[in-house]
């Protein structure tokens, strides 16, 4: 009853963990310094304190300032510009701390979603720079990376205090060599600052136990840092996420409710299309064939053949032009090259553009069909803008598959040498554009100084 069983190990303060032994618990411990995992960590660790101080010295004395300026009414103009800087240096920083980790510590985790521009006025903008929640967590992150960080060093202290202090009998005969019945002063052992010392030499035999104490901090190092590396860890995941699921979910409503409104106008723009275009010509076409049916005579009139022709030649114009019509509405809803895959596609855009244009795609695996459609109508949009506004003499697309922290994005750039100062806001066909794609969770990027050249990147998950 309540004994252990046969090959049960049990010691004093429990049971050891399933199937190890008291040798491999003892292997495990005085292996831990010299394991992998403890030098990627120390590496961390090394990268990850300096790092601290510097984002946490950008943080106060950039964030801190704005708010305390922003308090007052004269300099609140000043103070929201700085939380935003603030805000969008987090963001960057945010960034570097997930590759750094993902780098050395191989903890992978996914970027939040990119920050959308809001479109309309001024205070408009400034709310949602100010409502960036990965921002604000990112702010977070690096305030409580500050404790962390100490922990870090005070990790690192001991690696190093514990390497000095084992080599203690080595250098004690040669610098602390001294006549027989000379008493020494005793020397303290290094430990890590701000603790102090409470092992102490007076003489080579003492140097010993300041050896001992060494390999005492070199075992202890590797847990220590191990326990502050995966508070860290903890932190990072948290944080610098891509958030909660409540957070997750306004993100999606918002999302649908774009995507709720773009449908609606795509219908409304197919009703206007149909209603001003091929129904007109569809009308006419009726009418001259009704016309050339009273020509060709009926209850007894004779009969006019060479107006009945005319009427019938006319019907025979109309129909063409609403066939061309209806088949660049259809085209217009969904592409029919697209069937043969996005590149293909794209470079039948560029053919019929009226500057030149060149096409790169290195596409290995097709996106999911929605992705493409956006892709392609994209591109077409971005296009016309350049054929129209910027003056340019050529003009370059380029898509391909990259890796990003969010996995593998289709990225698409549409590039031009004309006058530049492209900017999506509200009301423009970038603005569009950026809705679009972030009815997916995609992303637009802008680059375009004023006198050009202009950049504008296009990232789409693979799938929708």
């Amino acid at each position: 009853m309540g004994g252990s069983g046969p090959g049960e190990h049990v010691s004093p303060r429990g049971p050891l963990p399933r199937g190890e032994t008291p040798a491999g618990l003892a292997r495990r411990v005085l292996g831990a310094p010299f394991s992998d995992r403890a030098r990627r960590e120390i590496q961390y660790c090394l990268v990850s304190v300096p790092l601290a101080i510097a984002t946490a010295w950008v943080t106060f004395w950039v964030l801190g300032p704005s708010l305390l300026v922003s308090g007052s009414v004269v300099g609140l103009a000043i103070g929201l510009v700085g939380v935003v800087l603030a805000l969008r240096i987090a963001r960057r920083f945010a960034g570097l701390y997930r590759r750094v980790a993902a780098r050395l510590l191989d903890e992978q985790v996914t970027a939040p979603p990119p920050f959308r521009r809001a479109t309309g006025s001024v205070i408009v903008r400034l709310d949602a720079r100010l409502r960036d929640v990965a921002a604000w967590r990112a702010v977070g992150y690096m305030l409580l990376k500050v404790p962390v960080a100490f922990g870090q060093y005070l990790a690192l202290a001991t690696w190093v205090c514990g390497a000095i202090d084992l080599i203690y009998p080595l250098w004690w005969p040669l610098f602390r060599n001294a006549p027989p019945g000379h008493r020494l002063q005793p020397v303290p052992a290094i430990t890590p600052p701000p603790i102090g010392s409470f092992v102490h030499a007076d003489s080579w035999g003492g140097s010993l136990l300041v050896a001992s104490f060494g390999v005492f901090l070199l075992l202890l190092a590797p847990w220590l840092t191990r326990g502050v590396v995966t508070a860290d860890r903890w932190l990072i995941r948290s944080l610098l996420g891509p958030g909660t699921l409540s957070q997750r979910v306004r993100d999606l409503e918002q999302a649908r409710a774009r995507l709720v409104d773009d449908s609606v106008a795509v219908l409304r723009q197919v009703e206007r299309d149909l209603h001003d275009g091929a129904q007109v010509r569809l009308a006419a076409m009726a009418m001259n064939l009704g016309m050339a049916k009273e020509n060709l005579g009926a209850d007894g009139q004779p009969a006019d053949v060479d107006r009945a022709r005319e009427l019938v030649d006319a019907a025979h114009v109309n129909a063409k032009e609403a066939l061309i019509e209806l088949r660049e509405l259809v085209r217009g809803i969904h592409p029919p090259v697209l069937e043969v895959g996005l590149a293909e596609a794209l470079a039948t855009l560029a053919a019929g553009s009226a500057i030149p244009v060149t096409v790169t795609a290195d596409i290995p695996a097709r996106p999911t069909p929605a992705i493409e459609t956006i892709a392609y109508f994209c591109a077409a949009e971005l296009l016309a803008n350049a054929t129209k506004h910027s003056a340019a003499n050529k003009i370059g697309i380029r898509a391909d598959v990259t890796d990003t922290e969010r996995g593998q994005v289709l990225r698409l750039q549409v590039s031009d040498d004309g006058r530049g100062g492209a900017v999506p806001a509200a009301g423009s066909g970038l603005a569009g554009l950026e809705r679009r794609a972030g009815t997916v969770d995609g992303h637009l990027a802008v680059e375009s100084p004023p006198g050009g050249p202009t950049l504008i990147t296009v990232e789409l998950p693979m799938k929708a």
